[in-house]
Formats: C-alpha cells, structure tokens, sequence
C-alpha cells in the first residue's frame, strides 16, 4: 500500500474537513429551501472515503453508491462548484440541474451515481466490474450500500454471480446503525452484516469506519484482490452518521448523547491529533487549511446561486428522441 505520510494526513484532515463544511453549508441551503427534496448528509462517515481513495487508482478504478453521494464525486475529481450547483437545480450542474442531491453521476471521473433506488446500485456495481474485466482495463468497481440495502434480494444475486465469475468488485456496506431509522439489531437476528459474505465464501469482515487508516488498510487488500483476478471481497464499514438519515428526520429512534459519544471518535479529529501529535503542522497551518476550506465552500455558493435555472426545453431533450418526431426541437 502506498504509504501514509505526512502529506497524506495533511491532505486527508483538509479534504474531510472540506467535504464536511461543504455538507454543512447545503444543510443550511436545504433549510432556506435552495435545495429542493431529499438531502441525505455524510457527516460522520469520512474516513470511509478519504480511506478508500487512498487504496485506489483513480486512472481506472469506479464508484457506485446510494444517495448518501455528495463528497464521493469530488473526492474522486467533480469540480465541487459543479456538484454544489447540481444541487441546487442549475444548468451549470454535473446533470444540467436536472438530477439534483440524490444523483450526482461522472462517467469522466468514474463516478457512476448516486442511486435513488435502495440497493439499486448493487448489482450495477457488478455489471461495471463485468465489463472492466471483459474489457481487461485492470479496473475495480467500489460498490457501496447502506445497512438498509443491506436486506435486498439483489444483493444475494450479485454475490453469487460476481463470485462465480470472480468479477473485479469490492463491496462495502456502511453500517451507520440505524439505515432509514431502525437499528441493525431490529432488522435481523444477527448484528455482523459482513458474515453475509460467508455463504458465499467470499473473503469479508468487519472494519474501523471512522479510521481512514484502517479503512485504507482494508480497501488496499480488497482491491488488489480484484485487481489480481482473485474475485470480490465484502467489507462492513461500521460508522456512524450525525445527522438524520435525511434533513426532514426527526431522529427519534436515538439520543442526543449517543451522537456526542461518537463525535468523540470523529475521523477529522483523530486525523488532526496525529498532525498534532507528530508536530506535522503548526496551528497557523492548520488555521490556513480551515481558511482555505471556508473560502472553497464560499465560492462554490457564490458560484451555484448565479448560475442559471436550466431551459425548460432541457428537459425534453434528455427524454425523448425520435427521428420522426419532430415536433420537439433538441438542443443536446
């Protein structure tokens, strides 16, 4: 695994630190009614990306999630301004404004969505891995699920096919506790989601979801594994959201005192006091970062709010296409 240096720290505290304000300034957005319908916030689970990216090569390897899937694209290269405007329903938006919070979508950066349907992205996540190895590019597919998803059929059917074919796939449930609003331990007799795998015999296990070292330790493994031909892996990240599992969630089903009980495992700060630790940067520096994170969230604002509304015309364009129908002009 590529080593975890000082650098790397550095960039993951103002990465994360960025992806969190970032969320935290669409929240606000969400409340002033800029951004319309569903919103569903990362707070919380960081470490499981800044992780991720770190084992992965971004020259070809992919990712597919649910609709938990704002900071993924710009980890992997989507202009933030770009998903910020997205957001908010503008042209100037990574699908024209026409997809909105819950379908952020890069095919340039490997980012293939943002899924609206509960374990949806499942079995695409394998049908990626199916054509990076019938195509032999060398690429890995992440495919990433919340706890909820968890309990869909599908993600039986992709565990036998992607084993029987030993596709070049990663599976990483996000076990944040509580899917929609109900604990794992209501939902099955059995807490460990990571031992589904074992029907299967495909290798899984648990990891440390809010250490970004852990989980890069972890993803490192897996996806070499795929990259060698050697098939899938399963991992559960066990995590834990802050917020709701939406801005609408009233959050009833937990206390306030379990959220500040994990706060004080939060991935930035564990990262920070290693840099603390190990003197990597001075609080002037760190100060810099904090600053330089305020001004990107600020800019990405400014650049969603002037951008333009896309033409209604748009809309027909995207969806309808035939040669002898001309009745509809298309611009696309």
């Amino acid at each position: 695994m590529k080593p975890i240096t000082k650098e790397i720290y550095l960039k993951w505290y103002e990465e994360m630190q960025f992806w969190r304000k970032f969320e935290d300034k669409l929240a606000a957005l969400y409340i002033q009614q800029k951004v319309r319908g569903f919103l569903h916030l990362y707070n919380g689970q960081e470490a499981v990306l800044a992780g991720a990216l770190h084992a992965m090569d971004l020259s070809k390897d992919k990712m597919i999630t649910a609709y938990r899937n704002h900071v993924q694209p710009i980890g992997m290269g989507v202009d933030p301004r770009k998903v910020m405007a997205e957001l908010l329903g503008k042209a100037t938006g990574t699908s024209q404004g026409l997809g909105g919070s819950m379908h952020i979508f890069s095919k340039e950066h490997g980012f293939y969505g943002g899924h609206g349907i509960v374990g949806g992205q499942i079995p695409l996540g394998a049908g990626l891995a199916f054509a990076d190895k019938y195509f032999e590019t060398g690429g890995v597919t992440l495919t990433y699920f919340g706890d909820g998803a968890a309990r869909q059929g599908s993600l039986h059917e992709t565990f036998n096919m992607a084993m029987n074919w030993k596709l070049p796939v990663v599976f990483i449930v996000e076990n944040n506790g509580y899917a929609m609003g109900t604990s794992v331990e209501r939902t099955a007799n059995h807490t460990d989601i990571w031992k589904l795998g074992l029907g299967y015999e495909m290798p899984c296990g648990p990891v440390d979801g809010m250490n970004p070292i852990k989980v890069a330790e972890a993803m490192h493994e897996a996806i070499e594994r795929a990259r060698r031909g050697d098939g899938p892996t399963f991992l559960e990240m066990k995590t834990y959201r802050y917020r709701g599992h939406s801005m609408s969630d009233a959050q009833h089903y937990r206390t306030k005192e379990e959220v500040e009980e994990y706060k004080k495992i939060d991935p930035i700060t564990q990262v920070l006091d290693i840099i603390r630790e190990n003197n990597y940067a001075t609080e002037a520096e760190i100060e810099a970062m904090d600053q330089r994170v305020r001004d990107l969230v600020e800019e990405c604002e400014k650049f969603a709010e002037e951008s333009p509304y896309p033409d209604l015309n748009v809309m027909y364009d995207v969806v309808y296409d035939q040669e002898n129908y001309p009745f509809l002009p298309h611009k696309l």
